[in-house]
């Protein structure tokens, strides 16, 4: 019988491979991972939210559809794990559910965000009270709306020791710049495409849903001409805040890019050159925000990417490159733990973002509170 104060977390995240989910416990001495799963999308809703996340003309019924879809299933999920870990849900104080991206849009004039997976099914189908919507009230106070899980790897990963990274691939890459002096404010942001990119590639060349452990793309050699053009992309070098995902690279983003190479390329050496891109940027982007980085913690599925771990430990030769494994938290349940981590932080009136990182006004207690059968909570 587990006695002990547990949040969850859940995500789905823009690669749609899956719904994550986690339950922590929060002592004195940090917090504890006491199971994380990831269940695949079924076929059928992960065409739709495919669908759904490209640009485009989006029917209202889809998105209805899709949003009350998406929460009877983020639900399932946190259910399903609870009773395989014999865990009681009444032992659960709340659920942060980040939701899934259909799309972001950072900049313009009518900045906005939408995340699905509708919450009061979670917090009716579960009993537990929830906490989603965490980017929309971070996005009105001026920021971004991401990253967020920037406060928890300052959290559990900062050193006063040395200077260090957390580098968390996905659908897109981001990083959280961790300075060893805790007086100086961390930073960070998205550095462009994680696995989006070689994962669409995959499915239209192999009938793959992505590239296991890189070896198609190991198979290839990168493409020079192909990846400085790529690499020529302004969203490179432009300056944090910054946000982005697969609405900007897209499939359309990657057949402009390839232009006039495309007859020339092999599928594989388009694998390769993607593969490199990811890579490169975050070796640029790394260097140019946080060069005295000592250690770089890997997370997200592309920590499982071999040939991709090899080429960053080629390109950043004088850091550190682990996985957060060697730091006590698994990588596949960094995100979904930062969710509970977050709803934690709403259910006690703290903030869950880091303005220094999204560009918002202040720092700000996120998210939207819908009460469980146990309401009020305590914990």
């Amino acid at each position: 019988m587990i006695e002990e104060a547990l949040y969850a977390g859940l995500i789905s995240g823009t690669s749609m491979d899956g719904v994550d989910a986690a339950v922590c416990s929060f002592d004195p001495k940090g917090l504890r991972v006491l199971c994380h799963a990831t269940t695949p999308w079924p076929d059928a809703d992960r065409v739709r939210l495919q669908r759904l996340a490209q640009p485009g003309a989006d029917g209202l019924d889809l998105l209805g559809e899709a949003d009350r879809r998406a929460g009877e299933f983020f639900a399932q999920c946190l259910l399903g794990l609870l009773d395989r870990n014999a865990i009681p849900k009444e032992q659960v104080i709340a659920v942060g559910s980040h939701g899934q991206t259909v799309r972001h849009r950072p900049q313009g004039a009518c900045a906005f965000t939408l995340q699905i997976g509708d919450p009061n099914r979670i917090a009716e189908r579960t009993g537990i009270t929830t906490v989603a919507d965490f980017r929309r009230r971070d996005m009105a106070a001026g920021g971004q709306g991401a990253p967020l899980v920037c406060g928890l790897h300052q959290a559990l990963f900062q050193s006063e020791h040395e200077s260090r990274a957390v580098l968390n691939i996905g659908g897109i890459a981001n990083l959280t710049l961790l300075p060893a002096d805790p007086e100086h404010p961390i930073s960070g942001f998205d550095t462009g495409p994680g696995n989006t990119l070689s994962d669409h590639w995959c499915r239209r060349h192999l009938a793959a849903d992505f590239d296991q452990a890189g070896r198609w793309a190991a198979s290839g050699a990168a493409e020079p001409g192909l990846l400085a053009r790529m690499l020529a992309d302004p969203y490179f070098t432009a300056a944090p805040p910054k946000t982005t995902g697969p609405e900007y690279f897209s499939p359309a983003w990657l057949d402009r890019m390839l232009g006039a190479h495309a007859p020339d390329c092999a599928p594989e050496a388009v694998q390769s050159t993607l593969l490199q891109l990811t890579a490169e940027s975050v070796r640029a982007q790394l260097q140019a925000r946080q060069r005295d980085c000592e250690r770089l913690l890997v997370c997200g599925g592309g920590v499982h990417n071999q040939e991709l771990m090899r080429r960053l430990a080629a390109a950043l030769p004088q850091v550190t490159l682990e996985s957060t494994a060697s730091h006590g938290l698994d990588p596949d349940a960094v995100e979904a733990a930062a969710f509970a981590w977050m709803a934690r932080q709403t259910m006690r009136g703290a903030a869950g973002n880091v303005s220094s990182v999204t560009g918002a006004e202040r720092n700000l207690v996120l998210g939207g509170i819908y009460p469980g059968r146990a309401w009020p909570a305590i914990g």
